[in-house]
């Protein structure tokens, strides 16, 4: 440790003079508190352990901070949010405390939020039918009607039974789990301190009251054993159904599948619960504001940079592939070519003492910067089987770090496009302006739930769903940011598609494009002259998704949402409070309670849990 006050010690050297920071703050030999990974929590982590007093460094390997939620020009002139695509479930505490607004976080919301249009013939010269969803009620049951009188009349029920229990989940959100072994361990003490971890727990059942039973159900169930005993048209039951496989590998007829349904709606946004919207400048400003945050109470944030040169045609970047057509619209489209220089942020491993404890990180270079305390924010495949060396970890724990599921039915295609998209239930006005349903999140194959069945067994065999269920989104129409005047961004997500393919073989540039193109035929019968309207795409497969932004198995919660991987089993028992069996080393990435999604809590919950342990030396 001595070497540390000395300057920062490489294997090859002290460093280089090219090391390149983030404004220009030069990396330090020595900090309280190092984070491994800029993603949302890792950036939460380091505002509140900056904030309770502990100098903080966050090191990001790629160039755009943010992890899954970043916005990146990877087409000229068409800014994506080129993994996370919208915001609901940030934490509105954490919010508030970092002063975000402030900080530069602008967020459009969205109203009406969901659109189905039916794929049918219309009848006596009508458009197609469609299901239009929003905030306001009386709407949504005279669109609910078109199908079901009686569903129409029992949706208000519905939504505010929902609220109800998803409510009662949100003092579970903001607190690690129980402390079993602080209950069932130690002093008399201990137990009785332990006892205030009970206090979430407690208030969620106060919550839910009587509902107690209908919340076990919901989460433990499939969800159409819940769906069915509401509803009886298929476009409504389709349509929420959806919400609980999106990023799952599941059905809707799995057991479990209620509580990914909860998940997605136990949000809010601007005191609107259950919204979702748009982040002005695509999900990057979720995390750009948050690290303004970080560095304003003093936290140092570093990051790689890219160079842009060349007039390529054809660009590929960690394996994902872009295609881009240079066409006529009211942009300059020319293709080019990313530069990577070498990854000097990137950590290559967790630097382990003498006592067995952690001491700081070793980046690529061979760099060692000390600290008391570590944080990950990678997956806890990546944070224990990658960056920990293995001789630190006891071999029962490394083999159940190998039994946590990341099993991932996701490809993300982010797309360019010159014109608005044109749907036959809904048809564009003779101005070109966007409509309501425009603005939502639209739901394509995602009309009966036998369609979204097909697309799951057909994704189990290895192959890419020949009518996969489809997420298309369209933020430019509020966010005029984000594409040139008259062109727009799509964000598409789609399932299912395996992490590998039919013999256990790897996708290839061949395998992207084919799936790509039957992902655009379909969008085509919704939306006739789509694909005539393409400018660019990019096609990132489950392996992209893991190599890009370092989600393992492509899955983008850190680990399947499963009822064996939540709470008290997030992502192992024996680690559920953060803490992982090397002294100092924690986790504070969405593999840990409360779970995926860009909500904050995990980096807050870990901050907290560091601070009090370091209080307690």
């Amino acid at each position: 440790m001595a070497a540390a006050v000395r300057g920062i010690r490489s294997r090859k050297g002290f460093i280089s003079s090219t090391h390149r920071c983030s404004h220009s703050v030069a990396l330090k030999p020595q900090y309280d508190a190092i984070i491994i990974g800029g993603g949302h929590n890792g950036l939460i982590a380091s505002a509140y352990l900056q904030r309770g007093g502990l100098k903080t460094a966050v090191l990001e390997r790629r160039h755009v901070l943010g992890g899954a939620a970043v916005s990146e020009e990877i087409i000229p002139g068409f800014h994506f949010s080129r993994a996370s695509y919208l915001l609901s479930l940030l934490r509105p505490h954490i919010y508030q405390d970092l002063e975000l607004k402030k900080h530069g976080m602008k967020v459009y919301m969205r109203d009406p939020h969901s659109f189905t249009p039916i794929l049918e013939e219309g009848v006596g010269g009508r458009p197609p039918r469609s299901l239009l969803l929003g905030a306001d009620l009386a709407k949504n049951q005279q669109e609910i009607g078109k199908f079901s009188e009686k569903d129409a009349k029992v949706y208000p029920d519905f939504l505010t039974h929902l609220e109800r229990l998803a409510c009662a989940i949100h003092p579970l959100l903001d607190a690690p789990p129980v402390d079993i072994p602080g209950l069932t361990q130690g002093s008399l003490r201990k137990r009785i301190s332990a006892l205030r971890s009970l206090k979430p727990l407690v208030k969620s059942g106060i919550k839910l009251g009587k509902n107690i039973p209908d919340f076990y159900e919901l989460i433990t169930a499939p969800v159409m054993k819940v769906l069915n005993r509401w509803f009886e048209s298929e476009p409504l039951r389709a349509t929420l159904a959806t919400d609980s496989v999106i990023g799952a590998n599941t059905t809707p007829n799995s057991p479990g599948s209620g509580y990914v349904l909860l998940h997605h709606v136990m949000g809010e946004l601007e005191k609107e619960k259950g919204a979702w919207g748009y982040v002005e400048g695509g999900m990057g400003g979720v995390s750009q504001s948050i690290a303004r945050s970080a560095r304003s109470l003093g936290a140092d944030i570093f990051t790689e940079r890219v160079s842009v040169q060349g007039d390529g045609v054809t660009f590929c970047m960690s394996n994902c592939f872009l295609f881009c057509i240079n066409r006529e619209c009211e942009a300059d489209v020319t293709p080019y070519v990313a530069v990577v220089p070498p990854s000097w942020e990137e950590v290559e491993q967790v630097l382990i003492g003498q006592d067995g404890s952690a001491q700081g990180v070793v980046l690529k270079d061979g760099t060692e910067v000390f600290s008391k305390v570590v944080l990950s924010n990678a997956t806890p495949y990546v944070t224990f089987k990658q960056l920990t060396p293995q001789v630190a970890l006891p071999q029962a724990f490394i083999k159940a770090v190998d039994q946590i599921d990341y099993t991932s039915p996701v490809t993300k295609i982010n797309v360019a496009l010159d014109r608005l998209p044109n749907f036959l239930a809904a048809l564009n006005t003779r101005d070109g302006k966007p409509g309501p349903h425009h603005q939502c999140s639209i739901h394509l194959n995602c009309e009966s739930v036998d369609v979204l069945e097909d697309a799951y067994r057909e994704g189990q065999l290895g192959r890419p769903s020949s009518r996969p269920m489809l997420e298309m989104t369209i933020p430019s129409v509020l966010d005029p940011t984000l594409a040139p005047r008259g062109c727009h961004v799509v964000s598409i997500f789609t399932q299912f598609t395996p992490y590998l393919l039919e013999g256990g073989r790897a996708w290839t540039n061949e395998d992207r494009e084919r799936f790509a193109e039957t992902v655009f035929d379909w969008i085509e019968r919704y939306a006739p002259g789509f694909k005539k309207s393409i400018v660019g795409k990019d096609i990132l497969a489950p392996p992209d998704l893991e190599k890009i932004f370092g989600l393992t198995g492509g899955n983008i919660f850190h680990g399947s949402m499963s009822l064996d991987q939540l709470y008290l089993a997030r992502p192992l028992p024996s680690i559920a409070d953060y803490r992982s069996p090397v002294k100092g080393l924690y986790l504070c990435g969405s593999g840990c309670h409360p779970g995926g999604g860009v909500m904050g809590a995990a980096g807050w919950n870990a901050a907290l849990t560091v601070l009090a342990d370091c209080k307690r030396r």
